[in-house]
């Protein structure tokens, strides 16, 4: 039995706590909000209350835990001030023995659509992504001074029940044709759960890994394969040249990257075989849960 605590119990989060509490291990979910732990105690996942915003000592004792670090970095800036109070809190609240943080596929940049493995350089060009890279350095700094074990996994786009894009595709909001579209890579949220998992046991100290289904599309593809497997219209399609009167600046800064992830360290270094190795399978089990359960609180 091993004590894991996820901070950052949230859409992923309560699926990976539910997953080690059916083994039998003991679980600790941290959220920020009350009505988190009002969600995670109505999933039976037990939980406490710790904004990493501010200054309150974290609650309890982390020494010799394995943890997970999910929680998201602030919405502005280059630094990610989360994770540095968060690793701040080991002092007092003990350090974990090993960690496990959730980063972005989004700090290598801009690729022009490469393959690109965990050994291409780092070169984020959005302040989102230059959060997380802010992170990984934060926590490197640590495990290099305490000792803790660390592994990072490089997630690309989460999709899942709950997590697909129907809204805006109700909405007819446009995208850009095809053959303009930069490479996208994703992964399903069960597949995502069973790597985080995976690399908690079995990951290399210090090892990245690039979490991805391997099946990498552009963009436009992929919304028009969701609306297709929803019974939804396709959006309609814009030149690159007419997308910025058109998109909003977050859909733009996803426009300005292209990249195709390599996901065979994951396979070979791991020994993860995904349950949805193909977006097709993805799809039909996210809008199969999706229809019978109705929307979750992420």
């Amino acid at each position: 039995m091993q004590h894991i605590v996820i901070v950052g119990c949230g859409y992923v989060g309560e699926r990976l706590a539910r997953q080690y509490i059916e083994r039998g291990d003991s679980v600790l979910g941290l959220v920020r909000s009350r009505s988190g732990l009002e969600r995670l105690a109505a999933a039976g996942i037990p939980a406490v209350r710790h904004d990493l915003t501010g200054a309150d000592p974290m609650p309890g004792s982390l020494a010799g835990t394995r943890l997970f670090h999910l929680a998201p970095p602030p919405a502005q800036g280059q630094e990610d001030l989360h994770t540095r109070r968060l690793v701040a809190s080991f002092d007092q609240a003990g350090h974990p023995r090993r960690l496990v943080y959730i980063s972005t596929t989004g700090v290598y940049g801009d690729c022009a659509g490469a393959w690109v493995d965990e050994d291409w350089p780092t070169q984020p060009t959005l302040d989102r992504s230059r959060r997380r890279l802010d992170a990984e350095e934060c926590l490197r700094r640590w495990s290099r001074e305490h000792g803790g074990e660390l592994i990072v996994l490089r997630v690309a786009g989460i999709y899942g029940p709950d997590r697909l894009p129907l809204e805006r595709l109700k909405r007819g909001l446009p995208l850009v044709r095809p053959e303009e579209a930069p490479y996208s890579n994703r992964i399903h949220v069960d597949d995502l759960v069973t790597v985080c998992v995976a690399a908690m046991e079995r990951g290399r100290h210090g090892a990245i890994f690039n979490v991805s289904d391997g099946q990498p599309s552009t963009m436009t593809d992929y919304f028009i394969r969701i609306a297709e497997a929803a019974g939804l219209p396709h959006p309609p399609l814009i030149t690159m040249a007419e997308a910025s009167a058109h998109l909003s600046e977050g859909m733009m800064g996803y426009m300005s990257e292209s990249r195709r992830l390599s996901s065979r360290r994951l396979r070979e270094d791991l020994g993860v075989e995904l349950q949805y190795p193909a977006l097709a399978e993805g799809l039909a089990q996210a809008l199969g849960e999706q229809g019978q359960h109705g929307p979750t609180m992420a």
